[in-house]
């Protein structure tokens, strides 16, 4: 995010000398992206952030995907999947729902607190079903709550403390995750036909600081040859990576909440992009909201019937009764897949039963790829298999 902020002690000048009460030199660390060529921050240590102890192998929950084959559309229930959320935590306890070689989706039910996580392949977005608590890093703590999306940039080392069980749908990109480019000037501000602003992100309230020695950290980073090239490792710091005493920058974790964001409409039904929130490399997150719905005396509220030429859709399901999908087996915690190269729209009992609507009661998560999806482990174990032929079944007949 190009908008400055600044927490704790930190020097006048960047790169220069900064020292504690007893003369004992802080150590500066630059987090930036794109090499040296876009958004970072200057954080301030205690003690050095490369120093290393030990490092072994993680083994990560099962990244193993199956193709869409044969290409049909696809119905996942992650209500359905086996939690404790006693036991779970929001890093060690992800399953994986769908993914490509750009963004992965996965999901958990957790109320344990996680161990400190950094990943190294590209930033989080995890949207908070339901639940609530905070998310500590070494920028500061986070609080979070049912309908936040939480930002974490890639290689953010962090920790999630739920206060209660929290239902986490988490988005891994293998790349940034931003606002769209046209919500923004071309020097960062939010233009005003965006559906969110500035005032609507919040970063870090608080510093966190650790404590310990030969602390571990999970790390998930790019391994050649593992399946979706992900691996992991455990590393071993000499001491707790939450020892910034301060730090100032563009680049941070944030959170932004559905509440806060404006659906556009229009006389007649608009087009996904009009819901768009963030987009990454390959893909976009849209969110479709309670709103007035269309006008026009004619119109047909639910959405016309489409083919995704370029890109495989994928709906999770969070609040209300999602209109499109009335008759389907749809409900609160489904997940819909609709693969690039086949149409589809809403059931067709659902048409008629949309006109004359002025308002919809709906909340929906988009995730929309430019590359086909394989389902994971979890979405495999949660799949009902008769959602693709429900359009053939609710025809009316004639």
């Amino acid at each position: 995010m190009a908008h400055y902020r600044r927490m704790g002690s930190v020097p006048g000048k960047r790169h220069t000398q900064h020292r504690d009460a007893d003369g004992r030199l802080f150590r500066e660390e630059l987090m930036g992206e794109e090499g040296f060529s876009s958004d970072s921050s200057l954080l301030y240590h205690r003690g050095v952030p490369s120093a290393l102890r030990d490092a072994e192998v993680w083994e990560l929950p099962d990244q193993a995907r199956t193709p869409n084959h044969p290409l049909k559309a696809r119905h996942l229930r992650l209500h359905d999947l086996d939690f404790d959320p006693a036991t779970t935590d929001a890093v060690q306890g992800r399953r994986l729902v769908l993914g490509n070689n750009d963004v992965r989706i996965s999901y958990a039910v957790a109320a344990a607190t996680s161990p400190l996580y950094r990943n190294a392949i590209g930033d989080e977005c995890t949207f908070v079903e339901s639940g609530s608590g905070a998310v500590e890093t070494v920028f500061g703590r986070l609080d979070y709550r049912a309908g936040d999306y939480v930002l974490i940039p890639r290689a953010t080392t962090h920790r999630w403390l739920p206060a209660e069980p929290s239902r986490l749908y988490v988005i891994e990109a293998n790349s940034h995750i931003t606002p769209p480019r046209r919500y923004l000037s071309r020097f960062g501000q939010f233009l005003e036909h965006a559906p969110y602003c500035e005032r609507d992100l919040h970063g870090p309230t608080e510093l966190v600081e650790g404590a310990g020695t030969d602390v571990e950290v999970l790390v998930k980073h790019r391994v050649p040859g593992l399946p979706g090239g992900i691996g992991g490792t455990r590393m071993t710091c000499p001491t707790h990576p939450f020892d910034v005493v301060g730090w100032d920058g563009c680049l941070y974790p944030w959170t932004f909440n559905i509440e806060d964001y404006m659906p556009i409409t229009g006389k007649v039904h608009q087009p996904p992009p009009v819901h768009q929130v963030f987009e990454g490399h390959n893909f976009v997150i849209c969110n479709f909201l309670p709103r007035k719905v269309d006008y026009h005396p004619l119109a047909i509220p639910v959405p016309y019937y489409h083919s995704n030429v370029d890109s495989d859709e994928v709906m999770f399901y969070v609040a209300g009764d999602y209109e499109a999908r009335k008759g389907s087996g749809i409900g609160i915690g489904s997940v819909s897949l609709h693969p690039g190269g086949h149409a589809h729209g809403p059931q067709p009992s659902a048409i008629e039963a949309s006109l004359g609507a002025e308002a919809f009661d709906e909340s929906a998560v988009m995730v929309d790829t430019f590359a086909p999806l394989e389902i994971g482990e979890g979405g495999r174990a949660c799949e009902d298999d008769a959602y693709a032929w429900t359009w053939a079944e609710d025809t009316p007949p004639g």
